[in-house]
């Protein structure tokens, strides 16, 4: 670890490497956390098949990419078919625990992610896989640093889709009885909206959104069946800590999390990055229980 330490210090361009690639993983991140914020602000559900969408989404263009096309054109199919797939989940297994306790949504969804993990198991096999872009890696600052064109590519479309999501948001009429029974759901079926079927849709949309970030995922990373636990808990990590329905946050929890994984990752290893973001996690929830404690003796 120290000699690592020692290796940014000394090759200062380092850092700017690795910064550059945690921006460009982080703003998928934050993509599908956005998503996963919908659900809980919305339905007040704990999404843990979040990650597993993620993954079907890769998936996607991996048989694409199998079939001769192009996996970035696996971005709209993965979004269509995603989010036909969530409202399906969401007439079958979610409808039926909303109004319930945590616990309840927890284990459902849990069950929901152990099925859907073999059922890409069975169908794709244990190995990892990818979906090559057969874009180019550029250099700058003579050489030192290093930029894949998919990866910056992706951060483009991932910002043109977050916008399209803030926009679809703020002035659709969907969008408008989503915020509504966000604040309060009986309210809102008093004024006429359709609470269940704004439920559905905030659940099929958050399922089309993993399915974007997860074709993005594809070309950039590796996809393997059992990876999606990983990004669930990555977008809890964002979640946790920036807050329901603060988006701004929702960005900046995702691009700080990209970068502190990936100089996490080269300090101590390439095998501590997974525990990286789980000991994230047990420090943001103990940060968030702290500032609930001093809030609850303010108010005493």
């Amino acid at each position: 670890m120290l000699d690592n330490l020692l290796i940014l210090t000394a090759v200062p361009v380092l850092n700017v490497q690795l910064l550059l690639d945690g921006l460009f993983i982080g703003a998928i991140f934050a993509l599908a956390a956005y998503g996963l914020a919908l659900v809980w602000g919305v339905m007040n559900v704990k999404n843990l098949a979040q990650g597993d969408f993620v993954m079907m989404g890769g998936y996607i263009a991996f048989v694409m990419s199998k079939m001769g096309i192009h996996p970035i054109f696996g971005l709209p199919v993965a979004i269509v078919l995603m989010f036909a797939f969530g409202w399906i989940v969401y007439r079958l297994i979610i409808s039926r625990v909303i109004g319930r306790d945590m616990f309840t949504s927890l284990l459902a969804t849990f069950g929901l992610a152990i099925l859907l993990q073999q059922v890409l198991n069975l169908i794709f096999g244990p190995e990892v896989q990818t979906a090559e872009s057969g874009f180019e890696i550029r250099s700058i600052l003579g050489g030192m640093v290093t930029v894949a064109d998919i990866k910056f590519i992706s951060f483009l479309l991932t910002a043109v889709l977050a916008a399209i999501v803030v926009t679809f948001m703020k002035f659709s009429r969907m969008g408008q009885a989503i915020r509504a029974t966000a604040q309060d759901a009986r309210a809102a079926k008093v004024m006429g909206i359709d609470t269940d079927r704004v439920y559905a849709f905030t659940y099929a949309l958050n399922a089309a959104i993993c399915g974007a970030a997860g074709v993005l995922i594809a070309m950039i990373w590796v996809l393997q069946p059992f990876f999606g636990l990983a990004y669930s808990i990555r977008c809890f990590v964002i979640v946790t800590a920036a807050g329901l329905g603060n988006l701004p946050g929702v960005i900046m929890a995702g691009l700080g999390l990209g970068a502190f994984e990936q100089f996490g990752g080269f300090i101590l290893g390439a095998e501590f990055q997974q525990a990286i973001v789980v000991g994230m996690l047990v420090l943001v929830l103990l940060i968030r229980q702290f500032q609930q404690g001093r809030q609850r003796q303010a108010v005493v």
